[in-house]
């Protein structure tokens, strides 16, 4: 079985953490029309912004296709994260333009991050694309592309202080029917000096927990039986009655408000039934409390795993950044989430190598602190310097390119070192797992996750995707557990 279950290399799962992971429309006709192809990038906001887009798309008369040969209007939902993103949008732009020169009609219009950031370029001096729209500006769509229609280029990259698209039911892109992600919140005011998201998708505001917990429902009735709830930061997560209040009208009802944080909506959304899992992503090292840790603890469907980015394990690296913490406030918070939750619970990172003036005793603290929390996986990067971001503004990117591969190469070799170590310690142990379909490897076999987020492979045998079932875990590889199915 180890050899049949030889899984996706750790490298593997870096490229595909910088952004050239790729989902494309699923084939709906219905024979109303003009059919739409989208093709989506980058981060697990991005495809489920997608699954927006084609609901309001879909409710404007157009069909979605997985052909981009047989589309009538070509949407590329962007990632403006790191270069390597924009290098990829770029060449499917290119190629887009082949679909073009057949299908002259033909719409091609760009999403998200990179509309954002280089609407001027696309439009105006590389000529490749008819239409721009920023994350906020999805409603507008039909009448841009109508704008095409008509001869003349289209954009819209307002950015909103309350768009949330909180009464838009998503058209399940990619879907296996059995998981799927919630918006709870859009935005982002940490300004991270690496990061462009603050400048692309604009200030942070959150979504009626109502409606969240109306489309977890619905997910559940309609067979799903794991969502994630997605935000930038969803630790900071808040939302009151009068929220869309202003100026003096929200000053005198302040003290009226019953505020909703984040551990009010996982205990909401919790409560839903105990046969809907829940998960959630990302939490900032800053903002996770003891509230939320205690309220994960408390129900058994809300998963135990955390994606907790440290980005670097040196408090000097990490103020030039501007994450807000240091070295010892996040290890504290690791030492809670260990307490309160146990040695169990699955953590991930996000680390960058070679970031502006980092040492090389800095980047040993990144080193020692993967040694201190042994993450059971990360997501790697060398750093990558953005247009726009403080740090290009203030940091000159000053490590050579050799430096910060051979220091991603540290970081990656012992990031898989931990994870099989992590691993190793399910070995023996029997863990609930929700299937989530065949493996990659063979029909013979299913694969699912564990609460800890862990990918565990056994023998199909008489069971079937959506059920839950209990594997023994009986063998392991650095990405992956295998086992075999056992009666509860």
């Amino acid at each position: 079985m180890a050899d049949l279950i030889k899984d996706i290399d750790i490298i593997e799962e870096q490229e595909a953490a910088q952004c050239e992971t790729v989902k494309v429309s699923e084939d709906d006709d219905t024979g109303r029309g003009r059919k739409l192809y989208i093709e989506s990038y980058g981060c697990q906001m991005n495809f489920s912004d997608s699954e927006i887009v084609s609901s309001i798309m879909k409710d404007h008369g157009f069909d979605t296709t997985s052909n981009v040969d047989n589309a009538d209007v070509i949407f590329i939902n962007t990632c403006s994260i790191r270069e390597k993103a924009e290098v990829t949008v770029r060449n499917r732009l290119n190629h887009f333009q082949g679909v073009k020169k057949r299908k002259p009609d033909t719409t091609i219009g760009v999403l998200g991050c990179m509309a954002e950031r280089l609407k001027s370029k696309l439009l105006e001096e590389e000529k490749i694309v008819d239409l721009v729209a920023g994350p906020d500006a999805y409603r507008d769509l039909p009448n841009l592309v109508q704008q095409v229609d008509e001869g003349h280029k289209a954009v819209n990259t307002f950015l909103s202080r309350e768009e949330t698209y909180a009464d838009i039911s998503p058209v399940r892109l990619d879907s296996n029917g059995v998981t799927a992600f919630i918006s709870i919140m859009r935005g982002c005011d940490n300004m991270c000096s690496f990061c462009v998201v603050p400048f692309t998708r604009g200030r942070e505001r959150s979504r009626d927990p109502h409606s969240i917990v109306a489309e977890a429902k619905e997910l559940l009735n309609k067979g799903f039986r794991e969502v994630t709830l997605l935000g930038q930061n969803v630790d900071s997560y808040k939302w009151s009655p009068n929220a869309a209040l202003k100026g003096k009208a929200q000053i005198e009802k302040a003290g009226e408000d019953n505020v909703v944080n984040f551990a009010h909506l996982l205990e909401m959304v919790a409560k839903v039934s105990p046969q809907l899992r829940i998960r959630f992503s990302t939490s900032h090292p800053k903002d996770i409390t003891d509230e939320v840790l205690h309220t994960m603890k408390k129900y058994n469907n809300i998963c135990k795993y955390i994606h907790l980015p440290a980005q670097s394990g040196n408090s000097r690296v990490l103020e030039l950044m501007n994450r807000t913490y240091d070295r010892e406030w996040y290890l504290e918070r690791v030492e809670s989430i260990r307490r309160i939750l146990g040695q169990e619970c699955g953590i991930s990172s996000d680390m960058i190598a070679g970031f502006c003036s980092e040492t090389e005793e800095e980047h040993l603290d990144t080193l020692t602190l993967m040694d201190e929390v042994k993450y059971d996986f990360s997501y790697m990067f060398f750093y990558s310097e953005r247009p726009g971001t403080l740090a290009a503004k203030k940091f000159p990117d000053d490590i050579p390119l050799e430096i910060k591969k051979r220091r991603l190469n540290e970081i990656i070799d012992k990031q898989r070192a931990h994870s099989l170590e992590r691993n190793q310690l399910d070995v023996g142990k029997t863990h609930e797992v929700l299937i989530e379909g065949y493996s990659k490897r063979s029909d013979d076999f299913l694969q699912g996750r564990n609460s800890a987020n862990k990918v565990i492979i056994f023998p199909k045998s008489k069971y079937k995707k959506g059920q839950f079932v209990n594997v023994y875990v009986e063998d392991c590889t650095a990405a992956t557990l295998s086992g075999y199915a056992v009666e509860s």
